[in-house]
């Protein structure tokens, strides 16, 4: 098993616990009657990501190329980063995170970390995986095939998303949080 093939298998893996996290977050936020939001493109998005799973592994199996140290160190550590921004929004999120649009009517948007300076910064993360992940091991194919792909998706996920926030989220001064303690505003 190379080197690249573990990469693959831990992304993988690393799927696998969002989904975990997903679950368990979409239980809280319906509990607190959490409103499900563009179901319709969910499959799409999953059969994409996993497409460049296994679009990685079956480019460099199908058509081999050396590993190119001068792009493959640098996707890597892209790879890498956007994995920690990933992170960093789940733990910023908390139980709101969610890998499906569920928004939990009255809750304030969330203007913590990665969230203060981006609206959006799980995306970020996502487009930029989508480049590096492949070019990790010159998969270019898969890279571009996933890009290209995954920008309309990604224009009618932001407008679901924007949409759904915008129709549950109260008004600032009327929700402005004081307490201190709280992880979610």
């Amino acid at each position: 098993m190379t080197a690249y093939t573990v990469l693959i298998l831990l992304v993988a893996a690393e799927r696998i616990a969002e989904l975990v996290v997903a679950r368990r977050n979409a239980s809280w936020s319906r509990a607190r009657g959490g409103v499900a939001y563009g179901d319709g493109h969910y499959p799409v998005m999953v059969a994409l990501h996993t497409g460049l799973l296994v679009g990685c592994l079956a480019e460099t199996q199908l058509a081999p190329v050396p590993f190119q140290p001068l792009l493959g160190w640098p996707m890597l550590a892209l790879t890498l980063g956007a994995q920690a921004l990933r992170w960093w929004c789940i733990s910023t999120l908390g139980p709101r995170w969610n890998t499906r649009v569920i928004v939990v009517p009255g809750l304030p948007l969330v203007s913590a970390g990665p969230y203060r300076l981006l609206r959006h910064p799980n995306y970020v993360a996502v487009v930029v995986e989508g480049l590096a992940l492949p070019l990790v091991h010159g998969a270019w194919l898969t890279a571009t095939a996933f890009t290209l792909l995954n920008l309309p998706l990604l224009a009618v996920r932001l407008r679901c998303e924007n949409a759904a926030l915008a129709q549950s989220a109260p008004s600032a001064a009327a929700t402005a949080c004081t307490d201190p303690t709280c992880s979610t505003c």
